[in-house]
Parts: C-alpha cells; structure tokens; sequence
C-alpha cells in the first residue's frame, strides 16, 4: 500500500473507530452495564445495602488505578499504608455486608402506607436466597464505575471537550439501552410510566441527575473532590432512615456492622488522599520557590555591572 494510502486509512478510518470504541465503553461502563447491573440489585436487595456499597467506589478505583499506573502505591509512606489499609477494610466491610445477615436489630416501623406495605412484602419475602445475589450486583456496579472512572481521566487527556464527550456517552448509552430494553421486555404495553414509574423517571432525571450533578460541580470548583466524597457516608444514613420509616425495611447486624466498617474504611481512605495531596502540594510549592530563586541568580549575573557606580543607579545619574 502506498505510503498516503497508509496515511489517509489511518486519518478517515481507523482514528474514528479507536474513538467511537472509547465512547462506545465509556457507555457501557458508566450507564448501560453499571445502571443495568444497579437496578437489578436493587431490586434484590435494600437501599441500605445499596447505599453502603457505593462508598467502596474509591477503594475500587485505587485498586485498579495502581496496576494501570495511573496511581502509584507508595507503602514507605504514611499515606500510602492509609490508604492501602482503608481500601482492605472497605473490601472486608462489603463481604460481610454481602456474606451475614444476622439477627434483625431494627425491626419494621408501624407505619401503614399502602405502597410501602406492598414494597415492603417484596423486599422483606426476597429471604437469604437474593440477599447475597443482590449486594453482588451492587458490587459489579460500584467496579463498573470505577472502570470508567479510570477511563474518563485518559480520555480528558486526549479530548479537550468534556461536554461534548458526555453528551456522545450519554446518547451511545440510550441507544445500547433500548436495544437491551427491547430484546428483554419486548411488548410495548410494559413500557407504560404509571404513576409511581413516572414520578421515579422525572425524580431520577431532574433531581438525581440534572441538579445533583450540577451541585457536586459547584462543590468540587470551590472545595475540591475530596471535600464532597466526604458526604458519601450520609447518603447512607439517609438511605437506612427512609427505608426504615417509609419502606417498612428491617436492619439487620451484618448491615449495620457491615455498614460501619465501610464507612471506617472510606475515611481512613480519605485521610490518606489528603496527606498525599498535602505532601504533593508543598513539594510543588518548594519546587517552585527554588526555580524561582534560580531564576532571579540568572537574571542579576546577566545584568552589566559597573563598579565605580557600585551597583547605584542614582550614583550613575548624580554622576552625569
């Protein structure tokens, strides 16, 4: 093949299939595969558990960053053994959470809604049988998102057009999902919104999604990333609060225990990031200081010296 030939394959097809293949995974790993696998354990599960297994998100992410070399381990450090050690209880935290129910420590609250009653007999009739199927799929999901986090960081490198990047994500997903939706509900009947279907829908892109993200962005430009993962925990509580007191949930002791030791984790985590940032920071602002320094030598050896005006611009003007 002629040598332009080679040139112009490369230029028109292959550059856009590497491209397209990006987007196509980041679809798939942060909406199609990671929503998907979410609701379904969901659904066999609690929002509590839910809820507790999102927090391992930075441990997961850690654990993939290391091999790929987009983060390094640094065990001499005190940082380093934070967060290596916060990310082993974490992952000890979701395998109880996911391995022991227990005994119930919170029983269902008397409070009689009509949906919650019947949402409450879905969730408490699941039994052991899905309540390790369930916090598993959470699990996937949470690995999911961390793929993708690690994802999106080369792909920030490459494309200057974060936006546009989400928008094409965004659209691939809708696309993939519905081409799932169809081959696994196929009667357009079941695709009907009742009310409460309808109300989740708008809940979930509105408030979720459109203002959710729009506040975590006005966060993270003022505090920075670290300071808004530190709320994560509370969506637990949260979480554990309003399925007890309107979904009728029971709290067993492998959640709570399960629950606690995550939250540990993802602190002690935390601490870590914060240290290692801290040292990051005053490394560069110790670099910076002596390249300045260096900076200003050059600059007073270049300038021309006359010694019988000793260095005294006024002296050289009363002279004259």
């Amino acid at each position: 093949i002629p040598t332009y030939l080679a040139v112009i394959i490369v230029i028109v097809i292959i550059l856009p299939l590497i491209s397209c293949f990006y987007f196509i995974y980041r679809a798939i790993c942060r909406i199609t595969v990671n929503q998907y696998v979410y609701f379904i354990g969901l659904k066999n599960s609690t929002p509590t558990v839910v809820s507790a297994i999102d927090n391992l998100i930075p441990a997961f992410t850690f654990l993939i960053a290391v091999p790929v070399g987009a983060e390094k381990l640094r065990l001499r450090s005190i940082a380093g053994q934070a967060k290596l050690l916060g990310t082993i209880v974490c992952v000890g935290g979701a395998m109880l959470l996911s391995l022991y129910h227990g005994k119930v420590v919170i029983g269902q609250l008397g409070f009689h809604w009509k949906y919650a009653e019947s949402t409450g007999k879905d969730v408490n009739s699941s039994g052991h049988g899905n309540f390790f199927s369930g916090p598993f799929l959470v699990i996937m999901s949470s690995l999911t998102y961390a793929i993708w986090l690690i994802i999106q960081g080369k792909v920030n490198e490459k494309y200057a057009a974060p936006y546009t990047c989400i928008t094409l994500m965004c659209l691939m997903a809708s696309v993939e999902s519905v081409i799932i939706g169809f081959c696994v509900v196929p009667k357009l009947s079941e695709w009907a919104l009742n009310p409460i279907r309808a109300i989740s829908v708008v809940y979930n892109g509105v408030v979720c999604t459109s203002f959710a993200y729009f506040l975590s962005s006005w966060c993270i430009e003022r505090k920075g990333p670290l300071y808004v993962s530190m709320f994560n925990p509370l969506l637990l509580v949260i979480s554990a609060f309003l399925s007890w007191t309107l979904l009728r949930e029971k709290l067993y002791l492998g959640v709570v225990v399960g629950s606690i030791i995550i939250v540990i984790g993802l602190y002690g985590f935390l601490w870590g990031q914060k240290m290692e940032t801290s040292t990051n920071d005053d490394i560069e602002v110790v670099v910076n200081k002596e390249k300045n320094q260096s900076t200003k030598i050059d600059l007073e050896l270049q300038l021309p010296q006359n010694p019988s005006f000793n260095g005294h611009p006024s002296a050289a003007r009363t002279e004259l």
